[in-house]
C-alpha cells in the first residue's frame, strides 16, 4: 500500500485567483437573486427556465433537455417547472416522439414575464460584471471558464 501523496496546495496566485472567483460569483448570484425576486417574483433558476424556453423552437424544450441546459438535476428541474407551472408560466406536455419524454412549454404568459424581466436583469449583469471588465479581460474569463465547463461537464452525472 502507497502513503497517501500530499496534496499540492495553491499557491498565493492560484488563492487569489480561487478566493475572487468564489467571492465574486457568490455576490453576483445573491444580487442578482435578489432584483430578479424584487421585480418579477422569479428565483435566478426560474428565470433561466423561462429564458431557455423562449430562446427553443416553438419555445418548449424535453425536460432531460433543459436539465442539461441549466445544470442540474432531473428532480431539481421538475420542482422548479412544478412552481413555474403553478404561476402560470410553464406547461408540460408528452413529446411527440417520445411517450416517456415530457416537454416544458412557455406560456403567453410565461413568454411576458420573461419580456418584462430581461431588461432589468440584463441591465444588472451589464452593471456588475460585463462594464467593469476590458474586452481583454472578459475574453480571458469567457476562455478560461469555458475550458473549465469543458472538462466538468463529462463528469457531471445529475
Amino acid at each position: 500500500m502507497s502513503a497517501p501523496r500530499e496534496p499540492r496546495w495553491l499557491d498565493e496566485h492560484e488563492m487569489a485567483a480561487w478566493r475572487g472567483f468564489v467571492v465574486a460569483s457568490n455576490l453576483l448570484n445573491r444580487r442578482l437573486e435578489r432584483q430578479l425576486k424584487e421585480d418579477s417574483g422569479l428565483s435566478h433558476t426560474q428565470y433561466e427556465i423561462l429564458v431557455h424556453l423562449s430562446a427553443a423552437p416553438a419555445d418548449s424544450l424535453r425536460m432531460t433537455e433543459l436539465a442539461e441546459k441549466l445544470v442540474t438535476s432531473k428532480s431539481g428541474l421538475t420542482y422548479q417547472v412544478t412552481q413555474l407551472e403553478r404561476m402560470g408560466l410553464v406547461g408540460r406536455r408528452s413529446c411527440p416522439s417520445d411517450v416517456r419524454g415530457v416537454m416544458a412549454e412557455l406560456t403567453d404568459q410565461g413568454r411576458e414575464v420573461v419580456r418584462q424581466a430581461a431588461p432589468g436583469h440584463v441591465a444588472l449583469v451589464r452593471e456588475l460584471l460585463i462594464d467593469v471588465l476590458s474586452r481583454e479581460q472578459l475574453a480571458v474569463l469567457a476562455e478560461g471558464l469555458g475550458e473549465v465547463s469543458a472538462r466538468l461537464r463529462p463528469y457531471d452525472v445529475p
